[in-house]
């Protein structure tokens, strides 16, 4: 009895070995016999879906949040930059000369004043500079007709420098004009020292003068004048009346 028993113990244990032996090539071979790896599932376009794809679309999320960050902090700041040039250009206007009230007049005695000075560049000439002291625009028109001690007559002007516009001054801004004293090389004849000087102001024909003239000072050792004397256009800008 006990014979028959361990008998059938064997079996059933032969058995089992049996079993496990086929799951194991079953679930390890392929067919082949050769060991398998387990591959990843692929999407419709046969590419990997595996958690690195994933990955990427994070780091393109996160580029893509970090470009935008600048793009804000680049409108902050011309938002910044715009409203900082709108305050300086509410100072720049605040600090302008006053602005002209009413029809503008012509440039005369009364209301302006009138400077000269010598200049050592270029040599033997004088500039001068007269300002509106007005509350109107004026019109510096044509040349200045200047008259040295007791001249009678008033100098030339030179043509070459005549303006393309009439200069106009707002209030507050000057024109200038500048006065060949004297001849560079002593060609000039009848010279003497000058110690007044009056200026005239010419209206819009050009032909006489009008209002009151200017009289400025003049040096204390005066100015040196002889027959080459002439004066330049009155000018916009001092360059331009110092180059003539």
């Amino acid at each position: 009895m006990s014979t028959l028993r361990t008998s059938r113990i064997r079996l059933a244990g032969a058995a089992a070995t049996v079993v496990v032996a086929a799951l194991s090539l079953s679930a390890c071979s392929d067919g082949t016999g050769l060991h398998t790896e387990p591959r990843p599932a692929a999407t419709s376009a046969g590419h990997s879906t595996a958690s690195p794809s994933a990955g990427s679309r994070a780091d393109s999320s996160s580029l893509s949040s970090n470009t935008a960050a600048p793009s804000n902090g680049s409108a902050s700041s011309k938002g910044s930059a715009h409203s900082n040039g709108s305050s300086l250009s509410k100072t720049s206007v605040s600090s302008k000369a006053p602005v002209s009230t009413g029809t503008p007049v012509t440039c005369e005695g009364s209301n302006t004043r009138t400077v000269a000075a010598p200049l050592n560049r270029p040599v033997n000439h004088m500039l001068l500079t007269v300002t509106n002291t007005g509350s109107k625009s004026c019109y510096l028109y044509g040349y200045p007709s200047v008259s040295f001690g007791e001249a009678q007559s008033v100098p030339p002007v030179i043509e070459e420098s005549k303006p393309q516009a009439v200069v106009t001054l707002q209030p507050g801004e000057s024109g200038y004009a500048s006065v060949s004293l004297s001849a560079t090389d002593g060609s000039g004849s009848n010279g003497h020292t000058a110690k007044t000087l009056t200026v005239y102001f010419q209206g819009r024909s050009g032909s006489g003068s009008t209002g009151p003239a200017a009289h400025p000072a003049l040096p204390a050792k005066g100015a040196y004048v002889d027959d080459s004397l002439k004066v330049s256009y009155w000018q916009q800008s001092m360059d331009d009346a110092v180059s003539w």
